[in-house]
This record gives C-alpha cells, structure tokens and sequence, in this order.
C-alpha cells in the first residue's frame, strides 16, 4: 500500500486508496490531510498502519516524516469519530441517552 505524502508546498508523493466512500459526521479534514474524511474506517486504519510503520524505519526525510506524522494523526482523529459513532449508535439501541466510558466497558464486558 502506498501511503500519500504532501509535503509543505503541496507537492503530492504517493497514491490514495480514497474511494469517496459515505461517511458519518463532517469532514475534519485539514488541508494537508488529503480528503481523509473520505475513508470508512477500514481504510484509515489500514492506511494508519502503513504510516507507522514508514515513520518506524526512520527512512524517510525530516520533511516527509513529518508529513506523515501529520496524516498519521488525521487518520487516527478518522478512526476515532468512526468509533465514536459506533459507540454512540450501540448506546441509541440500547436506549441509552449517554456515552461515558463507564457504559462503553459495561458493554465491553457483555
């Protein structure tokens, strides 16, 4: 897989796995996020992995590692809001009006 790097002139390296797939709440993309709100969750995660692991073998430039530090945290802030919405989802089924964490282990532990 390939991982997109926009570097700080907005040259793009790299290929996006961005299929325009429909996803829940707003955007939150930044600029140099390339369009992240566009993934499910599957593909932030997977994509999320693949920049680790490239910031793991310290190859890459300072310019590069940072922007991958960058997309880095654009997908895991993606991840979350799917996981936020997941949790919220589960909680409106039960019948529940809130999300602590307090219901999110209680249902963890079913």
């Amino acid at each position: 897989m390939t991982v997109p790097v926009t570097s700080r002139s907005g040259a793009r390296k790299g290929g996006s796995s961005d299929d325009g797939t429909a996803t829940p709440g707003g955007d939150g993309v930044d600029e140099g996020t390339d369009a992240v709100g566009g993934l499910n969750y599957e593909q932030a995660r997977d994509e999320l992995v693949a920049v680790v692991s490239r910031l793991e073998t310290g190859a890459e430039t300072l310019e590069e590692s940072l922007a991958l530090w960058e997309r880095g945290e654009a997908l895991a802030a993606r991840c979350q809001e799917w996981l936020d919405g997941a949790r919220e989802r589960l909680a409106a089924a039960r019948g529940e009006t809130t999300t602590s964490s307090a219901t999110v282990t209680e249902v963890e532990g079913s």
